[in-house]
């Protein structure tokens, strides 16, 4: 569950589904290491953005790499679930081996359009020194291999487009409403690259209420206040996200920058929160928060979390070469299996 993202929710999701209770192992950064390579996020974070995830009822810190049946009595489960997509051991041996031979694993179906590995090849583009939003303007030399190029063969290293439907978004939202007399808090932001930086912030401001309500910019928008390659994830891709996290109870998709008297009347919205980070004025030079500070109805929230999607990025970056490294292995190991799997069919329809 490196750098999670609404793809390892959805499977989650589907996890959940299966059964009455979810328990999520978590690897360590050690073992991470060992078998992938290293992991953009610290075991820490990743402990906590899971435990974030509205599905996951708990936590196994430090699980095995690979699932053995002792993991799933030590912990009263009846059986193992993970998605349609082949991980394996450094050594290339697949991980649910052990359990798919006890009949104690179910499968989901991986999420397409998006992995870590297809983001942190966009987080690489944001070193550019201009919004590239044409493919065939990405810079291959220094992307590297790391995402879409033309080597990535794999059906689970590479990334098809990803498209949002109304079905996903009723599956990842709760449908629920304020009832009489909640406090509804109102918070909005690109909430890019969703971290445990807005998983702290997201905590405290829904602790102000009863029913917090978040609210997206468009990608435009977004890139206006960020510039660059930002957004790194597009409105629907973090709609998805964000619906994911437990302290969220209503997204408000493509929110206006600043927040109006109209979008606080229709939603009756109680109180608008902003975390520590310093706000940009709208196109307009005015301050976005006015109406709610007017109405004595602003707050600003210390997250005790300074982490940042800037600071995401700057890992990549630092470690550019491992993670191309990295995932040049993942999919050197995915094709040996691929060629396996169609040795086996071969032989059985022979």
């Amino acid at each position: 569950f490196d750098m999670v993202h609404f793809g390892h929710a959805n499977a989650i999701r589907q996890g959940k589904e299966f059964g009455d209770k979810l328990l999520v192992g978590v690897h360590s950064d050690e073992e991470v290491t060992k078998h992938k390579g290293p992991p953009v996020y610290t075991e820490q974070e990743r402990y906590k953005m899971v435990r974030a995830i509205k599905w996951v009822d708990e936590v196994i810190e430090d699980a095995p790499y690979v699932t053995t049946l002792e993991t799933l009595d030590k912990y009263g489960c009846d059986f193992c679930v993970h998605g349609d997509d082949i991980t394996t051991t450094a050594d290339g041996v697949d991980t649910y081996h052990l359990v798919k031979a006890a009949n104690r694993y179910k499968e989901c179906k991986r999420t397409a359009g998006v992995s870590t590995t297809d983001l942190v090849g966009r987080m690489l583009l944001v070193t550019k020194t201009h919004h590239q939003r044409d493919e065939e303007a990405i810079d291959e030399h220094h992307v590297g291999a790391i995402s879409k190029g033309p080597t990535t063969r794999s059906p689970w290293t590479g990334v098809s487009q990803f498209l949002t439907t109304t079905k996903k978004i009723i599956q990842f939202s709760e449908g629920i409403e304020p009832k009489p007399g909640d406090k509804i808090v109102y918070v909005a932001g690109a909430f890019d690259l969703f971290h445990v930086g807005h998983v702290d912030f997201l905590e405290k401001a829904a602790a102000q209420g009863d029913f917090l309500i978040v609210g997206l910019h468009t990608d435009p928008v977004v890139n206006r206040y960020k510039g660059s390659n930002y957004p790194i994830m597009n409105l629907h891709e973090r709609t998805l996200s964000v619906l994911a996290c437990r302290y969220v109870s209503e997204v408000v998709i493509g929110a206006p920058y600043s927040v109006t008297p109209d979008l606080m009347e229709h939603f009756k919205v109680d109180l608008v929160c902003h975390g520590m980070t310093p706000v940009m004025p709208d196109v307009d030079g005015s301050d976005p928060y006015a109406e709610p500070k007017r109405l004595g109805k602003f707050m600003t929230i210390d997250s005790k979390n300074d982490l940042t999607t800037q600071m995401i990025i700057e890992r990549i970056i630092k470690h550019r070469l491992e993670y191309e490294e990295r995932n040049r292995r993942k999919e050197e190991k995915e094709l040996k299996i691929m060629e396996n799997l169609k040795n086996v069919a071969k032989n059985n329809a022979s």
